[in-house]
């Protein structure tokens, strides 16, 4: 399996539980939603580690590039928690309008990151990491392990 197989598939694994926050929200179900939500955010918390302690790390080493696209997606990563938490304190608020618009900014903003990972950072790293590769796959494995879902 390479990389961008592996870490796509967590990205739609992560999306799920955004879907059913948001199905919870509609339904005023702000308990579930806090729960759905939650389980999201500690998802995409635990990508967004497995990429910063693991992926970018090998890949900086392989290529020699640190001001590249490994430090855009740091950025985007601290963009992106900062949204996970205003959500998250709208939830607690019970305030599905204000809920709603950071929702709305993070999930957009989450699926243009993902879309820059799929489509160009994780097939450099396909490609780059070389003898690197299997180990490198092998401690994202252990860092996001399968879902039980």
């Amino acid at each position: 399996m390479t990389i961008q197989d592996f870490m796509a598939g967590d990205h739609r694994f992560c999306d799920s539980f955004y879907a059913s926050a948001q199905d919870a929200v509609q339904a005023q179900q702000w308990d579930e939603a806090l729960a759905q939500f939650g389980r999201f955010t500690g998802l995409v918390h635990q990508h967004f580690c497995a990429e910063e302690h693991v992926l970018f790390p090998a890949f900086e080493e392989a290529t020699g590039m640190t001001q590249g696209p490994t430090q855009v997606m740091r950025h985007e990563h601290e963009q992106l928690r900062q949204l996970m938490q205003a959500a998250i304190d709208a939830l607690r608020s019970r305030d599905a309008d204000e809920f709603d618009g950071h929702a709305e900014t993070l999930f957009l903003m989450l699926q243009q990151h993902n879309a820059k990972e799929e489509g160009v950072l994780y097939p450099m790293c396909d490609q780059r990491l070389g003898a690197q590769h299997g180990a490198v796959h092998e401690q994202l494995q252990a860092r996001i392990p399968p879902s039980l879902e």
